[in-house]
């Protein structure tokens, strides 16, 4: 699903135009994206948690060369499944 098919979903469901659920999902998008650059957590209790983690330097190997190269540490968005979520997921993969 892109962003076009979720609005249209958006829209119908819960009876915006599309222009109102193009905004919406654009306001929430700039939230979250807010929250994480500003190093908070953002959780949707049910749905999941948005949150920002550190991944620490490493040195790995370049598979072309076989040089080995540093990675450095950096802060990267994440997002972790709730409980409903997982198994929501977990039940229409069964079928």
């Amino acid at each position: 699903m892109n962003k076009a098919d979720l609005v249209a979903k958006l829209a119908a469901k819960a009876g915006f135009s599309k222009k109102n659920a193009s905004k919406a999902i654009d306001a929430m998008v700039d939230l979250i994206s807010g929250a994480l650059a500003a190093n908070e957590n953002v959780t949707l209790t049910g749905f999941g948690k948005f949150e920002v983690r550190a991944r620490k330097a490493s040195t790995r190997v370049n598979p072309q060369t076989r040089k080995k190269i540093s990675v450095p540490a950096k802060v990267v968005p994440a997002f972790k499944a709730g409980k409903n979520l997982k198994e929501l997921v977990a039940k229409k993969a069964r079928r």
